[in-house]
């Protein structure tokens, strides 16, 4: 990933400030950028040279009745023709290829920047947020940078060039068309500072619906189950409707902009062929003159027309650059330490000390003053009410979260001082609800190893009683689907558990990883992970008594704190508390056949 970009939240006031920090993607192919303004220069060059030929051709074979010199003239006004349409066909290719690369290079970087931020930055943010930045801002930036901001330098450098020389043929005339630019100029200013807004409201709505539609293709068996399509609908007809709106305050905005922009240069023109037939009749001006002025004021058209959909574009890109900085510019909670310490022979001993956590912009603890030893090989159970911070508290261990106070440690050394992607390679962890990708089995389980072997695999399978796969149409190659909906719940969270444990971690952390499995799978499956177990350290999230079972102790949450530690039979026979909550989790199970999702705690999940 790039070096970060420096924060703008106090930067001085500079409209177009953050399109200027997205340039430097622009820097490493600064030569063809170059190469690009010199072939547009010249390209543009050759365009206006050929009204100067057109001059002579006209004030000297034609009027003077000289066809010898035609031929030469002619061929030059087709040299030149070619001159432009060569560097025009260059400025394009090399357009293409470089400006096409720093999208990849802005993209590339933006992903991997949303890979390292925390998790509570995910948990703010709506993810079609995330994806409009990630692909049409990005696109919009791009289109400014390859076809706007040349045309921008282009058109300005012709507008200039083309006055120095209409002003030369005729001073009153290119006076006149030079003063044009000054009602351009005040109506551009209007039309920029308005635009911003509307441009920023159409791309924040157009997140809004991007969500939309995401939730309604991920959370389509939820909405049909309860038939709701109707509301769903409704609810994105609604967010549809303002995205329309907004778009057409943009429309009615740009499209009186242009209009204005079109009477300016027809004003002029019109002045122009009054004043300047006058001074032909009264001879103080040649016919070739004011042919080539003519000309010459025609080539400024395109400029002026242009400058509308130039600012339009600029405007948009400038507003895409704020958004898409607002992700590169958030700064991850969670980060390598400056001189990580590295375990040599990690042993998995794992401790909280004085642990608290609570939520960004919530006072409430969640976590107040966690103690808690987990030794080597041992696994402890956590047991608590809904709410009570169990799945909190399994997130702090490969630091999903940073605690609040307190500090987390393994072998001694807390985890905020080793690499993040150190700890997460000695730590192992399964969600109640699990998260597959679209791609095969195979990369689905190796996502927890990379590195892990055949056999690891098929060992990580086994243990999880995972044997499904091979019948699957390809086997281990087959294509889970989105979210692995294509799976039942329960084979899911075996492939889940799969992953947390193919690459055989010092520590693993099972937040309920089995309550979508049917009794008979369970017992099979704890066998199996009972003997795993046995040589790992392990922090389990239970609900079930079977699960509790695993555990050589249990820690018992409420509101927070530990408020007790002991063997099952200890606490069954000294706790309370731990029996009513063992015994609410039998009724639910007995009554319901499900257990009760905890996959938040305090209305939040580690995702």
């Amino acid at each position: 990933m790039s070096e970060p970009l420096p924060p703008s939240t106090n930067a001085p006031r500079f409209r177009f400030r953050s399109l200027a920090r997205m340039a430097r993607y622009l820097r490493p192919y600064r030569w063809q950028v170059v190469v690009m303004a010199v072939a547009a220069a010249v390209g543009t060059g050759a365009g206006v040279a050929v009204p100067l030929v057109t001059q002579a051709i006209v004030d000297g074979p034609i009027l003077e009745h000289r066809g010898g010199s035609l031929l030469p003239l002619g061929l030059l006004a087709l040299a030149l023709g070619l001159v432009e349409a060569g560097g025009s066909g260059l400025r394009r290719w090399l357009q293409a290829k470089g400006i096409l690369q720093m999208e990849f290079d802005a993209r590339d970087d933006l992903y991997a920047h949303l890979q390292g931020l925390h998790v509570g930055f995910h948990d703010a943010w709506q993810s079609g947020q995330l994806l409009s930045r990630a692909m049409s801002d990005l696109s919009t930036i791009r289109r400014f940078f390859g076809f706007g901001l040349i045309f921008l330098v282009v058109n300005a450098a012709t507008f200039a060039v083309v006055v120095v020389l209409l002003v030369r043929l005729d001073p009153l005339l290119g006076g006149i068309v030079a003063l044009s630019a000054i009602p351009i100029v005040a109506i551009s200013a209007t039309f920029e500072r308005r635009y911003r807004v509307v441009s920023r409201a159409v791309q924040d709505a157009t997140g809004d619906l991007t969500t939309a539609v995401e939730e309604g293709a991920l959370g389509t068996r939820v909405v049909k189950s309860f038939g709701r399509a109707p509301e769903r609908t409704a609810a994105f007809e609604s967010l549809a409707d303002e995205l329309y709106e907004r778009s057409m305050r943009k429309v009615r905005l740009t499209g009186t902009f242009w209009s204005l922009l079109q009477v300016v240069p027809n004003l002029a023109l019109a002045a122009i062929v009054g004043i300047g037939g006058l001074a032909v009749a009264q001879g103080h001006l040649s016919l070739g003159a004011l042919v080539a002025f003519m000309t010459l004021l025609l080539l400024l058209v395109w400029p002026v027309e242009s400058l509308g959909f130039i600012l339009a574009s600029a405007q948009e890109a400038a507003t895409a650059a704020d958004r898409v900085l607002e992700v590169l510019d958030s700064v991850p909670s969670v980060a390598d330490p400056r001189h990580p310490t590295r375990l040599a022979h990690p042993r998995g001993s794992l401790r909280f000390e004085a642990v608290s956590f609570s939520y960004p912009g919530s006072e409430k603890r969640v976590l107040d003053g966690v103690e808690l030893s987990i030794e080597p090989g041992e696994t402890v159970a956590l047991v608590g009410a809904t709410g009570s911070g169990k799945t909190t508290l399994a997130c702090l261990v490969p630091r999903l979260y940073d605690p609040t106070a307190g500090r987390v440690t393994l072998d001694g050394v807390s985890v905020a001082d080793l690499a993040v992607a150190d700890l997460r390679r000695l730590v192992g962890m399964a969600f109640e609800e699990p998260i597959l990708f679209s791609v095969s089995v195979r990369e689905n389980v190796l996502l927890g190893a990379a590195e892990a072997t055949e056999a690891d695999l098929e060992e990580a399978l086994e243990a999880a009683q995972a044997g499904f796969v091979y019948d699957l149409p390809w086997g281990l190659d087959t294509r889970v689907g989105e979210q692995g909906l294509s799976l039942s719940g329960g084979q899911r969270q075996r492939l889940a558990l799969a992953r947390a444990i193919v690459g055989h971690p010092k520590v693993l952390v099972l937040d309920d990883p089995l309550s979508a499995l049917d009794v008979h799978t369970e017992a099979i499956v704890e066998a199996a992970l009972e003997r795993m177990l046995a040589t790992t350290t392990a922090l389990v999230v239970a609900h079930r008594p079977s699960t509790v079972a695993l555990a050589d102790r249990v820690a018992l949450l409420e509101g927070g704190r530990i408020v007790a530690v002991g063997t099952h039979r200890e606490l069954l026979a000294t706790e309370p508390r731990y029996r009513a909550i063992l015994s609410e989790e039998r009724v639910a199970a007995a009554v319901g056949g499900e257990e009760p999702s905890v996959a938040a705690d305090a209305g939040r999940a580690c995702p």
